[in-house]
Order: C-alpha cells, then sequence, then structure tokens
C-alpha cells in the first residue's frame, strides 16, 4: 500500500504543492507553522530547499519526514548534513544554520504529538504528514547559536 500511495503523493507533492508552498514561504505569505529546509545536492552540490512544517522548538529544529530515507532531502542529508532553516521571526523571515541527524529510533508518531502541542498550527501539519506519510522518519536539527 505505501509503495502505491507513494506514487500518487510524491508527484502531487513535488510538482503542485511543494512549488506553491516555496513560492508562499519565499514571500512571507505562508503561515508561522510552515519553514523552508535547504540541503546540498548529493550529486549536484546545488542547495535544495524544500518546505517543511515548522518544528523550531528551543535551539533544535524538527522535522517528521513523510517518506523516510526514500525523501530526497533526508538523503542529502545522510551526504552532508550541514543545512539551513528558514523560518518566520515575528514578521519578519530569517535563515538559521544547524546540523541535522536522522533518527531511525525514533517514534515519528510520538514526536508529532508533542511537536503539535509545542505551537499553533502544528496540529493540521502533523495530520497532513500523517496522511500523505509512507515511510515516517524523525530528524532533529541542531542549530548554531546565533
Amino acid at each position: 500500500m505505501s509503495q502505491l500511495k507513494a506514487r500518487i503523493v510524491k508527484p502531487f507533492q513535488n510538482k503542485l504543492l511543494n512549488p506553491l508552498a516555496k513560492w508562499l514561504i519565499g514571500r512571507g505569505l505562508a503561515p508561522a507553522s510552515y519553514a523552508l529546509l535547504e540541503t546540498t545536492g548529493r550529486r549536484s552540490g546545488l542547495a535544495r530547499q524544500t518546505p517543511v512544517g515548522n518544528g523550531l522548538v528551543g535551539e533544535q529544529f524538527w522535522i517528521v519526514a513523510e517518506h523516510g530515507a526514500r525523501a530526497a532531502y533526508v538523503r542529502n542529508i545522510g551526504a552532508n548534513p550541514r543545512v539551513r532553516v528558514r523560518i518566520k521571526d515575528g514578521r519578519r523571515q530569517v535563515w538559521r544554520t544547524g546540523t541535522a541527524t536522522v533518527l531511525p529510533d525514533d517514534d515519528p508518531l510520538e514526536r508529532q504529538r508533542w511537536l503539535a502541542a509545542s505551537g499553533p498550527g502544528r496540529a493540521a501539519n502533523a495530520r497532513a504528514v500523517r496522511t500523505f506519510g509512507t515511510d515516517l522518519t524523525t530528524v532533529r536539527i541542531d542549530l548554531d547559536p546565533v
């Protein structure tokens, strides 16, 4: 079932939802519950941006990857864990750098419950990830000091 789901969901996300979300985030029009993750392409070496739920909690940024190790950004993190996240800070947007770690032994559903309780709008993102996700995996980003 998850392979069939991935074959349907991934093209919809990659061709329609993600470009729209990137455009909205880039112009500051997306809700604060969304952020932009920037990784370095493992083959191209180019910056790759992916919209994600805003998982900022203190000096860490948490993501529950919908497609686990098959997600391009998770594979990019495996090749180069240095990343940036673009988040709203009041009315402005800021880039924060950090080091990402994939946590395959973390319980992604429990992590989503924890994240959903930590900020407004996060419960809706958690529902969307569970609905569209095929292989949930947790990623933690330890942010560099400001």
